[in-house]
């Protein structure tokens, strides 16, 4: 229930919520900006950089802090008249210049060789809210800088002890790492035990910094912000979509941001996503390969157009495999070749069971967004730490405001606590024949999020079914986390063989490998590949296809709730490669079979008159709520999450050195440590 309150802001009168704190009335409201740097909309107000400071008339004899103070604290005027604050007056701009010049004592004079130049708040607001001179003749403090690993680095003399950092990591994060010791000019922000940062997350400190004090290492010295070109886009390192920056220079990608978005991701990223841009340079395809003697050698387009069309004309059983990076155009333009030659195509090269036709038993029938408001989250056979390290946090948003939680599944560190209620199937056969546990119970809406490591196994079928029963049994909400960017649009064009992977590469004459480098196509069969980098499945191959990586083609991606997304190009292929629907659009006219569509403009109208719902980009569509009939029994044994190593889960992340180093940290921190004999 709002708390309405009248607060003069300027001279004129706003109506606003109670809750509200000045800062944000004065923004939202009036359109007046504050500076600020401390104070962030998603993490808890500190009130220590004392920027946005105002004058309320008829209170105190000094400016206030107006992101610290809330509307309904504000005192009416003598007469009844609703409580006025004023952003411009000589005693405001005065405070913020004294402000500004307290911060720029110590401040270093790094601008031109500092990386957050061009796009740094302390820049702009010293621009705007500063003085052109300064009264501090003494020596300035200097502080010794600390390691936090291969992502982040430190120029700690430039820190004006904001906290951001320390409250994302603590609060968002869940890994409290970072803290502020000392007081007065000691007063530092240092790492606990000097060590290394853990977080999956800790790269979105750079964004957060408002001065270049934490910067990124990989993108250090490298480019200008004026120099880059920026694309919005989208993430498939995950299944989750997270709404992306790609800046590149010239044909190379430099560095991934992220975008707000509050249906997806909010505006954080996981390492995964925001370093993985060197692994686009690397291990490359870009030129066509045939294989003869058993070696592959250089060839032309038009040479391995015609090996491969001439394998499928004479193939009598093709199979197309899809990747986890497919686009949609080209798992549908994969799909439409080769059914017309008489094959099937599969996408659930994990052996996930799941079921085409039923979305509400692939996606489920809850958004991303449903977390924030479930009273108890149920997570089964995932680790979404390691899965989607975005909706983890997000799980721990609810989980501060009250939330239950509960695992059925692997007991790992998801910081933040949880019920574990066992690791086997038989945790599940017991919740569903008992019930919720009284305590979970009454805490409110049930939201189940079904990872793919529980519906991988041989009974993945009935996994499915007797979660989907237990969500119905209590009128709660089902979100199944996928951990491939291309698995749900594949799902929804239909391109799946019944009996699964076994069925259908059992028996295939010819494979053609849309860049499924998580699979072994068995011996006897010709392989095509289709791919952007020389992973498992480019060895394997007889023909390699080189195609374009996710930032150098527009392509449709569908993520784990349902939510039909646009990806568009930042960069351009390397060498001889190709957009991947151009690649199968020219080999269906050599094979005989042409496509109806010469353009990705008409190939996405053939697309969405079959499935419509791909129209509407960034909505997610209510699925028809519909219970799988169950397929066999419950099986014996624990539950294990789909990614053993998060930070080499694709041929792009294996193609890069930073995620390699960052591999080999995590699996040296998860080691015992032995005592010397």
């Amino acid at each position: 229930m709002s708390d309405l309150r009248t607060v003069n802001i300027d001279g004129t009168d706003y109506e606003v919520d109670g809750a509200m704190t000045i800062l944000q009335a004065c923004e939202s409201a009036a359109g007046v900006e504050i500076p600020r740097f401390c104070y962030h909309e998603r993490l808890s107000i500190a009130g220590n950089c004392r920027m946005c400071l105002v004058e309320v008339v008829g209170g105190p004899p000094k400016p206030a802090a107006s992101c610290a103070m809330q509307v309904r604290d504000l005192r009416p005027g003598k007469d009844g008249e609703p409580p006025q604050v004023r952003t411009n007056t000589p005693m405001v701009k005065k405070a913020r210049e004294g402000v500004m010049e307290f911060l720029l004592i110590n401040h270093p004079l790094d601008c031109p060789i500092c990386d957050q130049g061009g796009e740094c708040d302390l820049q702009d607001q010293a621009m705007a809210y500063g003085v052109d001179f300064s009264r501090f003749r003494e020596p300035k403090r200097a502080v010794s800088n600390m390691d936090l690993g291969p992502l982040v680095g430190t120029h700690m003399t430039r820190c004006i002890s904001c906290t951001r950092c320390v409250r994302f990591i603590t609060e968002v994060a869940g890994m409290p790492e970072l803290g502020q010791t000392g007081r007065g000019e000691d007063a530092e922000i240092t790492a606990y035990l000097g060590q290394t940062l853990e977080s999956e997350l800790q790269g979105n400190i750079i964004d957060l910094c408002p001065v270049g004090a934490l910067t990124s290492k990989p993108y250090a010295y490298t480019a200008r912000p004026w120099e880059l070109t920026k694309t919005e886009s989208i993430d498939v390192m995950d299944a989750l979509g997270s709404s992306i920056r790609v800046d590149a220079k010239g044909r190379e990608v430099m560095r991934i941001l992220p975008r707000n978005h509050d249906g997806t991701n909010e505006e954080w990223i996981s390492d995964k996503t925001r370093f993985v841009f060197d692994g686009l340079r690397r291990q490359r395809l870009d030129k066509p390969f045939v294989r003869e003697n058993g070696k592959l050698r250089p060839a032309t387009w038009p040479e391995v157009l015609r090996v491969a069309a001439d394998k499928l004309k004479a193939a009598k059983k093709p199979v197309g495999l899809v990747g986890d990076l497919a686009p949609l155009e080209a798992t549908y333009a994969m799909k439409e070749l080769i059914e017309s030659l008489g094959g099937t195509t599969e996408c659930r090269t994990d052996g996930a069971k799941l079921p085409a036709g039923n979305r509400s038993a692939y996606v489920g029938n809850a958004s991303i967004e449903d977390i924030e408001d479930a009273g108890m989250i149920l997570v089964i056979g995932s680790n979404p730490r390691k899965e989607a390290p975005v909706l983890n946090a997000r799980i721990r948003k609810a989980w501060i405001k009250g939330a239950d939680v509960a695992m059925i599944g692997e007991n790992v560190d998801l910081t933040f606590d949880y019920e574990h209620l066992g690791s086997d199937r038989a945790a599940l056969t017991s919740l569903i024949d008992r019930g919720l546990p009284d305590e979970l119970k009454d805490n409110g809406s049930l939201l189940v999020v079904l990872g793919q490591g529980a519906i991988t196994g041989a009974d993945g079928a009935a996994v499915l079914a007797a979660t989907q029963k237990l969500v119905d049994s209590v009128g709660g909400k089902l979100l199944v986390l996928h951990t491939a960017a291309s698995r749900v649009g594949a799902l929804d064009v239909g391109a799946v063989t019944e009996g699964g992977i076994g069925a259908a590469t059992e028996g295939a004459d010819v494979v053609y490998n849309l860049g499924a480098d998580e699979i072994d196509v068995a011996d006897g069969a010709f392989v095509i590949y289709q791919g952007s980098h020389g992973d498992r499945g480019a060895h394997r191959a007889d023909v390699i296809l080189p195609g374009a990586a996710y930032t150098e083609e527009q392509g449709l991606f569908v993520n784990t709730e349902g939510r039909p997304q646009l990806a568009l190009r930042a960069a351009f292929p390397p060498g001889e490669a190709k957009e991947n629907w151009a690649i199968l659009r020219a080999l269906s006219a050599e094979a005989g079979k042409q496509l109806p569509f010469d353009s990705i403009a008409e190939l996405r109208r053939d697309l969405v008159a079959k499935v419509p719902h791909l129209e509407r980009i960034d909505r997610v569509p209510e699925n028809e709520w519909k219970i799988e009939e169950a397929k066999g029994e419950l099986g014996k044994g624990n539950f294990r999450s789909s990614i053993a190593d998060f930070y080499l889960t694709n041929p792009i992340t294996r193609a890069s050195e930073l995620m390699a180093e960052l591999s080999a940290n995590a699996r040296a921190r998860n080691e015992t440590p032995v005592a010397a004999e």
